[in-house]
């Protein structure tokens, strides 16, 4: 004979709803899905929740027990006190379709968008070869159930709804990071994507994700940050702040920078046509060209006036809207040294006067 337990369940829609109470019987040995189940037969039969496999392995019970996202199926009964109360609420980060169900089409979207894998075109699926400590490096990821419970904590986008577009979250960056670790893929440009695409510059590593992944994935450790710190060695070495310096002393008068990674992205003057520069988002064709001719220190530099987005209507992680002319954003493109003067965007005040 089980024993009654009290739960307080969400109920309601896209509308609004509330927290119902239910005394509902629990027997040794359940999981929180085996009483939503009893309660779809008995006091609840209406009550919305999704599940497949009540295995641990399908990630469809995704909900928040006692504001703790977690799965149902693997949440015991025994875990808690005799006489608490159990609450159960749906995933916050998603919009409600009903009850415990969520609308988690946001994940897959941002799946389609992540470049899949891309082997090498002379070599045949059956002719794949990899060490097994290649295998290893990546094979945790695997694991993932796509559950969406890291999507669902993570405060980028469970907090500001409005940066759902610009930022993939933690699920797709363990994807872009098992990619750009795996040797027979012949994309390049994983990190990139992953720093101007997913967003991964807005993440900082609070490990919110790896705290509740059923999985035990070590999402942060083990993806985002090494992710991170490879984006840092190509944009952040020594030797190009070097060069920066050195060539801030007055010896290129150019002053437009480059990014190529999206439509509204600046471009160099070297590039012709669709210049953009310093002037940013104010769509000012005056104030464009007289910032390609140099930085006039006497001028007030237009402020923008419109968003830089792509023909998607996406904003581009490139902060392109600065109302000052300084240094190029740590967003923009990957630069080589030494640094081709068309990528500088800082000119002497004393650069053009001769020298006695």
């Amino acid at each position: 004979m089980g024993t009654k337990r009290q739960f307080r369940i969400w109920r309601g829609d896209a509308d609004g709803g509330d927290l119902q109470d239910y005394t509902v019987e629990v027997n040794e040995g359940e999981v929180v899905l085996d009483v939503i189940h009893r309660l779809q037969a008995t006091d609840a039969p209406d009550l919305a929740c999704r599940w497949n496999c009540k295995a641990g392995k399908c990630g469809s019970c995704s909900m928040e027990i006692n504001g703790m996202p977690k799965l149902g199926c693997m949440t015991r009964m025994s875990t808690f006190e005799e006489n608490e109360t159990i609450t159960v609420t749906p995933l916050r980060t998603f919009p409600i379709i009903r009850d415990l169900v969520t609308d988690v089409s946001f994940n897959y979207e941002k799946a389609r968008e992540t470049p899949a894998f891309a082997p090498p075109p002379d070599l045949a699926p059956g002719d794949y070869r990899m060490q097994q400590v290649d295998v290893e490096r990546s094979q945790e990821f695997r694991k993932c159930i796509e559950c969406f419970l890291c999507q669902n904590v993570c405060h980028v986008i469970r907090d500001h709804d409005e940066n759902k577009q610009a930022f993939s979250g933690p699920r797709y960056f363990i994807r872009a990071a098992e990619l750009d670790m795996h040797p027979l893929d012949t994309r390049t440009d994983r990190k990139d994507y992953a720093q101007t695409e997913q967003g991964l510059g807005f993440c900082n590593i609070t490990k919110c994700c790896t705290e509740v992944c059923p999985e035990h994935i070590k999402i942060t450790d083990n993806g985002i940050i090494p992710m991170k710190e490879r984006v840092v060695d190509r944009r952040y070495d020594p030797l190009v702040w070097l060069g920066s310096k050195i060539f801030r002393r007055g010896q290129v008068p150019q002053t437009s920078v480059t990014s190529g990674h999206s439509p509204g992205a600046v471009r160099s003057s070297a590039a012709g046509g669709g210049v953009h520069s310093h002037a940013g988002g104010s769509h000012d064709a005056q104030a464009e060209v007289q910032a390609q001719q140099g930085v006039n220190w006497h001028r007030e530099v237009p402020h923008p006036t419109a968003p830089a987005v792509d023909a998607s209507g996406k904003l581009p992680l490139t902060e392109l809207t600065f109302d000052r002319a300084a240094a190029p954003s740590p967003f923009g493109d990957d630069v080589t040294f030494p640094l081709p003067p068309e990528h500088l965007n800082f000119a002497h005040p004393d650069q053009d006067k001769p020298n006695h």
